[in-house]
């Protein structure tokens, strides 16, 4: 591992679920970290106010020269910025290829010496479903742009607090009979999202650049099936679990996407019908030294409750 002499590493969605851990494990590593969302005072809420080695900036990743005042004077630059529901111009393309592009391209003018792109595990700009087609396709434009930069594709992450794990867990206790996804066949390979942001800190500090692509998938691959019933066993639950056809779940969305908050999309459904496990012959945790947690363990802290069991 190279020593951060102090350098800055800008992070583009610095206050998210990811993004947020990616800042702590950065300030472990004591590099100065610039977190840029256009809410900063939510930047100031999660790490403080007062720390001088934290700043917290307001950047609109839409907007060419707010990326470029973001990135002054940075080493690096970790674009953690996701959208699964698009709303308005916050669209699949808007944010994964053209702000992507955006951010690597002001990268390379501000002479940042390395980028961390996080994308997705399954990002192929050739796929039929248009969210993993644009992700494939923002990496395409991201190396276009910086031909150095470093992919993270992370597999479904969960954690505290996350649209996962917490979600299924709440569904579970409430519905004695559970609807799954078509037959529950879809295969799964969950990340905890506090080893993928040890893992992009690892990379951001790492002497060499190389390889540049990581896939960051947990120790175990389920069935969705598996997964549903690995959650209740682990809060003591005994459900029914219903195999409902996709298309009964695509006209399910279409009607919830009418809603201000959809509870589920058809993007969402779309999702549900692809394989997300890690490529054998791709690097990931274990190229980075990480021993990655898996579901039952974190759960059970969660679970329990215990105060900083899961930091």
């Amino acid at each position: 591992m190279a020593a951060t002499n102090g350098r800055t590493v800008t992070v583009f969605g610095g206050t998210g679920f990811l993004g947020s851990r990616v800042v702590r494990r950065l300030r472990n590593r004591e590099f100065n970290v610039r977190i840029a969302s256009r809410h900063p005072d939510r930047g100031h809420r999660q790490f403080g106010p007062d720390n001088p080695l934290l700043q917290s900036v307001e950047a609109n990743i839409h907007d060419e020269r707010s990326v470029a005042e973001a990135l002054t004077g940075a080493y690096g630059v970790v674009n953690a910025v996701s959208l699964y529901v698009e709303h308005g111009q916050e669209t699949f393309h808007s944010v994964h290829v053209e702000s992507a592009q955006r951010i690597a391209a002001q990268a390379r003018r501000a002479g940042v010496e390395r980028l961390a792109h996080v994308s997705g595990i399954g990002a192929d700009a050739a796929s039929q479903s248009r969210y993993i087609r644009e992700r494939g396709e923002g990496e395409l434009a991201v190396r276009a742009a910086f031909a150095d930069a470093l992919f993270i594709r992370p597999a479904v992450m969960f954690g505290p607090d996350d649209a996962l794990l917490t979600t299924i867990l709440k569904l579970l206790q409430r519905l004695p009979i559970y609807p799954m996804f078509g037959h529950g066949s879809m295969r799964l390979q969950p990340a905890f999202v506090e080893d993928v942001a040890e893992a992009i800190s690892r990379v951001m500090q790492r002497a060499e650049a190389h390889p540049t692509i990581f896939e960051c998938g947990g120790p175990r691959v389920y069935s969705y099936e598996e997964f549903l019933r690995a959650v209740a066993y682990q809060a003591g639950l005994k459900p029914i679990l219903i195999p409902i056809p996709f298309a009964a779940w695509q006209a399910l969305a279409w009607i919830s996407e009418m809603l201000p908050n959809p509870p589920v999309t058809r993007n969402q459904v779309e999702l549900m019908q692809i394989d997300t496990v890690s490529s054998p012959g791709i690097p990931g945790f274990g190229e980075l030294g990480i021993s990655p947690h898996s579901v039952e363990e974190i759960l059970q802290k969660m679970l329990s409750g215990i105060p900083g069991a899961l930091a």
